[in-house]
């Protein structure tokens, strides 16, 4: 089965940095999107979801380091049903998504912080991804392109 969510938004609150016994870092948090759409009125509209997230490793450190509330990312990961029994005596569940890689995007000079030149963060423990590209071509004939991420002027 495939599991995998791509948001981009603002977080809502800061991070919350906490380690658990194994030592490894995690950091909850939460983003806002929003999506603006026209109703059949012809009137605009704005619709907005808010996912709480969770970072792991080294990627945790990362982030409570460098993100607040009101910074824009672009996060991957896996979508994930907490479930739990409140107060009450009530069965509560509530999506959430565990993060897998992380984005920066909002510019080296907005806000107090300097976050690192490469604003792309993997999380170690996941696999690395690479882009995938579909050439109808066997990748006999296509040239292998060494192109250093700073050297993009985007």
């Amino acid at each position: 089965m495939f599991n995998k969510v791509i948001l981009v938004g603002n977080l809502t609150r800061d991070c919350e940095l906490r380690y658990a016994p194994s030592g490894s870092a995690v950091c909850s948090t939460a983003i806002a999107t929003n999506r603006k759409y026209k109703n059949q009125m012809g009137e605009q509209k704005e619709e907005v979801c808010f996912v709480d997230i969770t970072f792991f490793g080294r990627t945790a450190e990362i982030a409570n380091q460098y993100l607040g509330r009101g910074k824009k990312v672009l996060i991957e990961g896996r979508l994930k049903l907490d479930q739990w029994t409140d107060q009450s005596g009530a069965k509560r569940s509530k999506h959430s998504v565990q993060v897998e890689s992380l984005q920066m995007l909002d510019g080296k000079n907005d806000g107090n912080t300097s976050a690192p030149s490469n604003g792309g963060y993997q999380n170690p423990t996941s696999k690395p991804q690479t882009p995938t590209y579909t050439n109808k071509h066997d990748g006999n004939d296509i040239p292998d392109i060494d192109i250093d991420a700073d050297e993009i002027p985007f």
